[in-house]
């Protein structure tokens, strides 16, 4: 058993967004399997190195530097191996373009980030509830 199991990937590079990110998820007991990393190569190179097993959820930016979240987006909804992982696209942008272009590519979820503390909490903890208690995703890719 791999004693660096990854639950949760958050995809995140504004340092307060993904601390209050991970507040909300500690809070309801979500980040006991959480790696934060700051930018889409970084999760790209997490994600294709194959020493990683596969998250149960990806929570992506869709703005950062390198690559952004909609270049990771097409890569994973693209890959035959990797379509599998839930992604939830938790932004900023209330752009109808963003949205529209995730669902397009396959997102699985579209949150826009509240702009409120408590609105932000809530719908961050509604996330983890959903996409780690409550949804079925299979266990293998066959």
């Amino acid at each position: 058993m791999d004693n660096h199991i990854v639950e949760i990937l958050l995809v995140e590079d504004n340092p307060d967004d993904a601390g209050l990110t991970i507040r909300a998820l500690k809070k309801h007991n979500f980040a006991n399997h959480l790696l934060h990393l700051k930018n889409g190569k970084e999760a790209l190179d997490y994600l294709y190195d194959e020493n990683h097993p596969s998250p149960k959820l990806i929570l992506l930016d869709i703005k950062m530097p390198k690559v952004d979240g909609i270049e990771v987006l097409t890569r994973l909804k693209n890959d035959p191996l990797k379509k599998h992982i839930p992604i939830v696209m938790l932004t900023s942008s209330k752009e109808e373009k963003d949205l529209l272009q995730s669902y397009k590519l396959g997102v699985n979820a579209f949150v826009s980030k509240p702009v409120q503390f408590e609105g932000f909490m809530k719908a961050v903890a509604d996330v983890g509830l959903f996409w780690l208690l409550l949804n079925q995703i299979p266990q293998s890719n066959a």
